[in-house]
């Protein structure tokens, strides 16, 4: 069993910057894929960004790219996302997940209770 706890979520202007960060209890954190994902009312959960056990690999939603960037240290077992030149479109409930490489939600078994991010105009 893997706990997942978010947090750096909160209240930006546009073009501002947060760091997300996520806690994992796993043992064996580095036997798991991260992923980030995001969900804002009314619409369905989507990918944001994934790095493999390593740290190795990283892959990006096109909508984030050059703006998010992933990172983890196994050695803290945490996961990172660093937000940059945020948008109002960012605004949403970011969860992390952890479970193995892909983009779809069926990819991963573990999932956090997510951290609010807002972006004012």
């Amino acid at each position: 069993q893997v706990q997942l706890v978010e947090s750096g979520g909160g209240l930006v202007q546009a073009g501002g910057s947060l760091r997300l960060s996520c806690a994992a209890s796993a043992r064996t954190f580095s036997n798991y894929a991260m992923g980030w994902f995001r969900q804002a009312p009314g619409k369905e959960r989507e990918f944001v960004a994934v790095i493999s056990g390593s740290g190795r690999s990283t892959y990006y939603a096109d909508s984030v790219k050059g703006r998010f960037t992933i990172s983890r240290d196994n050695a803290k077992n945490t996961v990172y996302l660093q937000m940059n030149t945020l948008k109002p479109e960012d605004t949403a409930l970011y969860y992390c997940a952890a479970g193995t490489w892909g983009q779809t939600t069926y990819q991963y078994d573990y999932w956090g209770q997510g951290t609010q991010v807002s972006v004012s105009s």
